[in-house]
């Protein structure tokens, strides 16, 4: 490993550092003891570089990892990242293995591109930014030929802590090494698909951001389309980052509406006042910052298509929602059930259902056996296996990748274009009117009409 990796932050003093970034960091450096980093921090605040070690500590002990900090060098330089002449002071005489990590939000990721020039970056650096990845798919194809003008696409890393999940990840193992399931994972056997990651929280102060992305930006666009991806994809020759990204970019390149219907094929909601865990929450319009003539919603479902071979006529629903009492976070993959069943069996025949949840890590196997009472009676069963949290937090698998150089569980700059251009009409028709926004009270488990995805 190389012992003179910097990571410089741009946005050091924000939230996203100290929250996710920084703990990640100190999990990595303590499961990874030869490991060496070297942290500069950028912001427009006036810190110290003793300011930004206080936080590179606290953010460490958050993660049980204080004993790390020695082994970082830490200094803090304030800059305005969207000037060429602060950009070219703080990026000067660096050399080695650099990555340039954008910790803000994605206009001043944009403008600092801007005002970056091939001469001021060092050979070899990493550029590192999180989503959204642009606001619509013709800005984040701008925005991938100004990347494109200052380093090649191997160099560049869009992160999506998602793919960084250990569950995500573990989907690999399930589909492709084992004949029990790979010859059924298609059309000809399952029936439906379903990605939901919910949440108990509210908006947590985040209106500045939430308030003009919303549920279906925030995660379906992103995070769960990532997810779809890895779950439909061909098998690639080998995982490394060539094969792995092409094979998910396919998916996404054949992903529609369902039916190229947004109108029938989505919902959205927002919750309002009520309890969840017996604190109180308020109407998500009189959330401090938001705006109500935005009609953010909340709560967003979106049935998707992957008009491919293996795939045609499979409904995929992705849903995510904020506020909602036992959230579910999990994959639910709905088998088919048997063409016949011999006459003297009674009971249920339901296909099968398997069942990835998003944490805690489990695979599950709802199938039909005979019942213990009556053995001509069919009664469900359940097989499951605990798949324990994994060795990192997401960001610090995500991280690893980075200090490595090597952009496997990034996402491709097509496929961050493609991304949008699937929930686009999606977008269009709800700013249209033509999908009303229902409402939920915090704490329940969505609009009653709703269909439920359990």
């Amino acid at each position: 490993m190389d012992a003179a990796t910097t990571l410089v932050i741009f946005g050091a003093t924000g939230d996203l550092a100290s929250r996710l970034l920084l703990p990640a960091l100190g999990q990595l450096l303590t499961s990874e003891p030869d490991r060496r980093v070297r942290v500069i921090g950028a912001g427009t605040e006036a810190w110290s570089t003793a300011d930004l070690q206080k936080v590179v500590h606290a953010s460490f002990a958050a993660s049980d990892a204080d004993a790390s900090t020695d082994r970082v060098d830490i200094s803090y330089q304030q800059a305005d990242i969207t000037k060429a002449s602060d950009l070219e002071a703080l990026l000067r005489g660096l050399d080695g293995q650099v990555a340039l990590y954008f910790a803000v939000p994605p206009a001043v990721a944009a403008a600092a591109c801007d005002a970056l020039t091939p001469e001021m970056l060092p050979d070899g650096v990493m550029l590192v930014l999180e989503k959204p990845f642009g606001t619509n798919e013709e800005g984040a194809r701008a925005l991938n030929a100004r990347l494109a003008e200052l380093v090649p696409e191997k160099q560049v890393f869009r992160v999506d802590h998602f793919l960084g999940k250990s569950t995500t990840l573990n989907l690999l193992g399930a589909r492709f090494a084992n004949r029990l399931l790979e010859p059924l994972w298609s059309a000809e056997s399952i029936e439906s698909i379903d990605i939901v990651y919910d949440e108990k929280l509210g908006l947590e102060g985040r209106a500045g951001y939430y308030d003009r992305a919303g549920a279906l930006v925030d995660m379906i666009q992103s995070h769960l389309l990532q997810v779809l991806a890895v779950l439909a994809m061909e098998q690639p020759a080998t995982l490394d980052e060539a094969d792995f990204r092409e094979a998910t970019s396919a998916v996404l390149r054949a992903t529609r509406i369902m039916d190229d219907d947004p109108t029938a094929s989505s919902r959205r909601a927002r919750y309002t006042a009520g309890a969840v865990d017996g604190v109180d929450k308020p109407s998500y319009v009189d959330e401090p910052g938001v705006d109500p003539k935005r009609d953010t919603e909340t709560l967003a479902e979106a049935t998707f298509e992957v008009r491919n071979a293996r795939w045609a006529g499979v409904p995929f629903t992705l849903r995510s929602g904020k506020a909602l009492s036992d959230p579910a976070r999990e994959i639910v993959v709905r088998f088919k059930a048997v063409r016949h069943v011999p006459a003297g069996l009674t009971g249920t025949a339901e296909g099968a259902i398997l069942r990835f949840s998003l944490g805690p890590d489990r695979i599950s196997l709802e199938f039909n056996l005979n019942g213990a009472d009556d053995p001509f009676v069919l009664e469900r069963a359940t097989l499951s296996a605990d798949l324990g949290p994994g060795e990192l937090l997401a960001y610090a698998e995500v991280l690893s990748g980075i200090l490595d150089a090597d952009p496997t569980l990034s996402v491709r700059g097509d496929a961050a274009e493609q991304c949008w251009r699937i929930v686009q009409s999606v977008l269009d028709s709800w700013a249209h009117g033509e999908v009303p926004i229902d409402e939920y009270q915090a704490g329940s488990g969505g609009p009653e009409h709703w269909p439920r995805i359990r």
